[in-house]
């Protein structure tokens, strides 16, 4: 264990693993099949970088989260460590060149996205590369039980069978009993090896408030509780109202949602981690992989699809370990927008064969063509072109993504690109400014395959080699692809929508039962465990929340709502005798109603209701005809 913990001081400063880390690492270093379930903030990723430092070779690591797979690599680069990402969006050169250079041992560490993972120019490549380990991150996609169940998950499976002695150590923060099975079996485990750090957070008071005024009482939680602060509503538009109605109450917050510029996000996350900021509102976009230990409240003011959602995105409170607070806002019109979500994000099967017919038509694709094509995807332009509503839309992609006929990947930044559209030939024929020709030159000298493909280049590296700035590279390129020198289309943000099957007759298309209707009903067991959570006012919160995750055997917390509640109405042995004897002294004397008994006794109502109600059924005392109590 020792040569673990010199890699981790000397790359990452830590003198020791936290709990279940150093046992993990000994697990996937001896080469078993590994499962590490571990709660957001565990320190999920330090279980495969560590021990790949100590070995020889290559770790490939799958996830499907782009924004983190590109800061964990800058992360990894910042240390010293070599690293790189394969994903949607990157040219056929861009993706050769990364693994060729994976084979030449030019990395420690290739994040790769799942869509890309299964394609025959990374099944080839792969297999000649000397891998040391496979990494599943956020593996509960692979099972169909599991949330966000991904179907190009299930092709790592393949990779596996192409390297057959590499272990694989798959890690998520939230999975079910049935989901850690299911994980197992999918990612071809030798043998069950679960790692599992229990889900329970001494430190976190879980609270339900049943509201009808969201705003009012959010402002009431954040002049009650100060520090840092998250909260989660349910779209883009709603991130901004609730963030504008903060700061004009005095408390500064900004919004976040994953539509907004990089720089944007990352000018506001920096400004939050600082304390600049005190509360960021967010949709789910926000969390993944921040580390902020001081948050003392994460809110949720819009239901979320799950309990594992739930759990994660509460779980971002109190990472130092000091009291924190998880708060659900609920209001009766919530389970009405539950229900409603369902039908949006399950349409009819005949809407979602629609979208894939109008899908071909956009990309004037043919049937039996297509398979593997790569397209920047505009959801707002291909609606309004054929008149569909974008929620709708969205998520018929997302079923015909289950289904197996489509990839849609989150939005991300895609490079420039650049294709000469005349031959090389022609292009020394042609007459060009000064500026032109310069540009040129360096376009040439600085990427291959201008001729052949649209090729990925950046725009700063060029100014600073010209001299120029950034908008006079841009202004030129512009002019050149006006002239057809080139073409040219400038980095933009956009989601990327692969064909992994060629085009079928409309006819054709089948959503099957796992694909749709098996998926469908999980989705409302797990709507249902939401709104049961929501409603329950007998069972803690925090056992609620345990034996949904397979924690049966546990305590009340004794502080989350219900918890505190049933402190309130309980009455202690002491307590329940002093009452019962000051109740029977009274009542020898005169005949009271219960109003002015209790008021008489001038003790808490409920306690004094309690004691009442068990003397009347013990036959201590009763009402006589006048509806007042007596002694019996």
């Amino acid at each position: 264990m020792q040569k673990y913990l010199q890699i981790l001081k000397q790359y990452w400063g830590y003198d020791e693993f936290r709990p279940l880390q150093g046992d993990i690492i000994r697990s996937i270093a001896s080469g078993k099949d590994t499962l590490g379930l571990m709660p957001t903030g565990g320190g999920k990723s330090l279980t495969f970088q560590v021990p790949t430092m100590a070995m020889e070779g290559l770790c490939v690591v799958v996830t499907p989260l782009i924004a983190l797979m590109k800061d964990q690599v800058e992360n990894l680069k910042n240390r010293g460590i070599a690293a790189a990402a394969i994903y949607s969006g990157m040219s056929y050169n861009e993706i050769l060149m990364t693994l060729d250079n994976a084979i030449y041992e030019a990395y420690k560490f290739l994040y790769v996205s799942p869509e890309r993972l299964a394609t025959p120019i990374f099944m080839e490549k792969i297999k000649q590369a000397k891998v040391c380990m496979i990494a599943v991150d956020e593996s509960h996609c692979i099972s169909q039980w599991g949330y966000d169940f991904r179907p190009s998950y299930l092709r790592i499976a393949e990779i596996r069978n192409l390297l057959p002695d590499v272990p694989v150590l798959a890690l998520t923060a939230t999975a079910t009993p049935e989901v850690v099975d299911d994980i197992q079996k999918q990612l071809l485990f030798k043998e069950p090896n679960l790692f599992q750090k229990s889900f329970h957070r001494s430190n976190l008071v879980y609270v339900v408030r049943t509201v009808e005024n969201k705003d009012e009482n959010l402002l009431k939680i954040l002049n009650n509780v100060p520090g840092t602060s998250v909260i989660y509503v349910r779209n883009r538009k709603k991130t901004k109202e609730v963030a504008d109605f903060l700061n004009q109450n005095g408390i500064s917050a900004e919004n976040f949602h994953a539509g907004l510029k990089n720089e944007t996000k990352d000018a506001k996350q920096a400004r939050w981690m600082s304390g600049e900021t005190r509360v960021i509102v967010s949709t789910n976009a926000f969390g993944m992989g921040i580390d902020k230990a001081e948050v003392r409240t994460v809110i949720h003011l819009d239901l979320p699809d799950s309990l594992e959602a739930y759990f994660q995105e509460a779980g971002r409170a109190g990472r130092d370990e000091q009291k924190a607070y998880a708060v659900l806002l609920y209001n009766n019109s919530d389970a009405a927008k539950m229900r409603k979500r369902v039908s949006d994000t399950f349409p009819g099967k005949e809407m979602v064969i629609k979208v894939y017919e109008v899908l071909g038509n956009y990309f004037e694709m043919g049937v039996g063509s297509g398979l593997d094509a790569v397209f920047a995807f505009d959801i707002a332009d291909f609606c309004t072109k054929f008149k569909l509503p974008i929620l709708i839309t969205y998520n018929c992609l997302k079923i015909l993504q289950q289904a197996g006929y489509i990839e849609l990947t989150d939005e991300q930044d895609s490079s420039s690109r650049v294709l000469f559209t005349i031959g090389k030939d022609d292009l020394y024929k042609t007459k060009q400014t000064t500026d032109q020709d310069r540009l040129i030159h360096i376009l040439l000298r600085s990427y291959t395959g201008l001729f052949t493909d649209l090729a990925a280049i950046n725009e700063e590296t060029i100014a600073k080699r010209l001299e120029w700035t950034h908008d006079k590279v841009y202004e030129q390129l512009v002019g050149l692809a006006k002239e057809r020198i080139i073409q040219y289309i400038p980095r933009k943000k956009t989601p990327f929508l692969t064909f992994v099957h060629e085009r079928v007759e409309t006819e054709c298309v089948v959503l099957g039962k796992e694909a749709y209707d098996d998926r469908r009903e999980r989705y409302i067991s797990r709507v249902k465990s939401v709104l049961d959570y929501a409603q329950e006012e007998n069972i803690c919160r925090s056992q609620l929340l345990l034996s949904y995750f397979g924690e049966k055997d546990t305590k009340p917390c004794g502080k989350c709502d219900i918890c505190l509640k049933k402190k309130e109405t309980q009455v202690l042995t002491d307590d329940f005798e002093a009452i019962r004897k000051a109740i029977l002294e009274i009542l020898s004397t005169e005949s009271l109603s219960v109003h002015a008994l209790v008021k008489k006794l001038n003790l808490k109502e409920s306690k004094v209701i309690q004691v009442i109600r068990f003397m009347i059924d013990n036959g201590q005392i009763m009402e006589n005809e006048t509806m007042k109590l007596e002694t019996s």
